[in-house]
């Protein structure tokens, strides 16, 4: 594993909540990434998007992050970051990607400057330099194969980004009922011509929790255990949070709001 190249999942969305099918997400994503021989996947980051999002029903970030934070507390490789929803407005997923990137270079960079100063003598800085990556790390984007079919949609993306995506960054897009991912790659220019940086997961057990539905479950009082983790259904109720009134925030908004159980952002200014 040590030879193959390191790499990073991020997704983005609202998390609103944070539901086991988000979590299922990375677990098919690094099973599939390390069945190709070429990756070892070393970090999973969930970064739920900003309270300007503007989406129908979207509760403040800081119950959101506090929720992310409380499913995965079991997970010893996906990690909430609060940089998105900390920003002063919405923030395009290029750019968050771009974020990340240069993050992991930082943390790299930072690594090999600790190994220089304090690395004892009887091994030296070179042999070990040699030991680490040997590339810095890749970043993808994770996200629901039907994402493929909204770069099609007029006004939605910015050509542009999508390019950088597909072609800096690359995608990991988990299927889902009903999408034909192959199809959606087929019928564009863009992303045959990147399509060598998609890579294409197939859920064998489907899964299709809704968030939501969760949430228009909470608000009539019925039981979502097994849809979310205990802990952030016990948040929930701790803070009464997913209410008549909260699902009716944002109510009318025409701003434009991509929906998916598995990957929700916004993606024009």
């Amino acid at each position: 594993m040590k030879s193959r190249i390191p790499l990073v999942l991020l997704a983005c969305g609202s998390f609103n909540p944070i539901t086991n099918m988000h979590m299922r997400l990375f677990e098919l994503a690094r099973d599939h990434l390390h069945q190709t021989g070429r990756y070892r996947v070393i970090e999973g980051i969930i970064s739920p998007v900003n309270n300007n999002y503007g989406k129908k029903g979207l509760v403040s970030a800081r119950h959101r992050i506090a929720m992310a934070q409380l499913a995965l507390e079991t997970s010893d490789w996906i990690r909430v970051d609060p940089w998105e929803s900390e920003q002063e407005k919405w923030t395009e997923t290029v750019k968050v990607l771009r974020h990340h990137y240069n993050e992991s270079l930082r943390w790299l960079q930072f690594r090999k400057e600790l190994v220089r100063n304090n690395w004892p003598t009887e091994r030296t800085t070179e042999d070990f330099l040699s030991s680490l990556d040997p590339v810095s790390p890749e970043l993808k984007l994770l996200c629901g194969a039907d994402i493929l079919k909204t770069f099609s949609t007029p006004n939605l993306w910015k050509e542009e980004h999508i390019k950088e995506i597909v072609e800096k960054f690359g995608l990991v897009c988990i299927s889902r009922a009903g999408s034909d991912p192959v199809q959606y790659i087929s019928e564009s220019e863009l992303l045959t011509q990147f399509q060598h940086n998609i890579h294409l997961v197939t859920e064998q057990i489907q899964n299709e929790i809704s968030a939501t539905h969760i949430r228009h479950a909470l608000c009539k009082g019925l039981s979502v255990k097994y849809l979310i983790p205990d802990s952030v259904i016990s948040y929930i109720k701790h803070y009464n949070i997913y209410t008549e009134e909260s699902e009716g925030k944002n109510k009318g908004d025409l701003t434009s709001a991509y929906e998916s159980t598995q990957h929700n952002d916004k993606h024009t200014k």
